[in-house]
């Protein structure tokens, strides 16, 4: 079995994602990042989620975003917005996409991984640039320019399996994986117990999915 590093947020996307890499027989190191995000209960969902679908380990680094700000996950000042929005939405965090990716890398470098998947989604998404494809693609390529491992012939795959997948296929391809996505968050809000907002852009995402999917939503909701 080929050693994987997976991005893994706690939400439903990664989770699926975990899954995925799981099911393609990679030994799975699952990490987390805690930048200070306001849905802070995310962090114990991924907990759940690396146990449940067999993370060899499960890590959780730390790194304060909230010093920059700029973002409604990382700023008390400003409010998730409540309503769907156009164009980049305030709950794009600067640079996140590339600095997780960035720590996954080093720590793929120390387990001579040559594979990292991250749950990134360019059809049913919020419009943040780090999402792309050409994103994750021009990451691939400064991957393999900037480490020891890749100048001395082991190159690196960034793994993007959901990027053209709907919400609906997600879901759907998760259960298939046996995934329990009543450990998972996604709420950009949600309380200490995981209860989800219900209203934010994630919440208003998740929920249409599982509709689309004709599977029962099992979040758990304020309202």
């Amino acid at each position: 079995m080929k050693n994987a590093v997976v991005l893994l947020s706690g939400g439903l996307d990664s989770a699926t994602v975990l899954a995925m890499a799981r099911a393609q027989d990679f030994r799975c190191y699952a990490l987390s990042v805690d930048y200070g995000q306001r849905h802070h209960a995310e962090l114990a969902a991924a907990e759940r989620v690396a146990r449940s679908l067999g993370a060899v380990e499960h890590r959780v680094l730390n790194i304060d975003l909230t010093g920059f700000g700029g973002s409604a996950l990382t700023d008390r000042n400003i409010a998730v917005p409540q309503q769907q929005t156009s164009g980049i939405p305030l709950t794009y965090v600067p640079a996140r996409n590339t600095i997780m990716l960035s720590m996954a890398l080093a720590w793929a470098e120390v387990l001579q991984a040559r594979d990292i998947f991250i749950g990134v989604n360019a059809v049913d998404y919020s419009g943040y640039p780090d999402c792309r494809p050409e994103y994750v693609q021009a990451f691939e390529r400064m991957a393999n320019l900037a480490t020891k491992a890749a100048v001395e012939g082991h190159s690196l795959t960034v793994h993007a399996p959901l990027q053209y997948l709907s919400k609906a296929d997600i879901i759907q391809a998760g259960v298939a994986l046996g995934v329990d996505y009543g450990q998972t968050v996604s709420c950009y809000q949600a309380d200490l117990q995981g209860r989800a907002c219900g209203c934010c852009d994630s919440c208003r995402l998740r929920r249409a999915g599982f509709e689309a999917a004709g599977v029962a939503d099992p979040t758990p909701y304020l309202a």
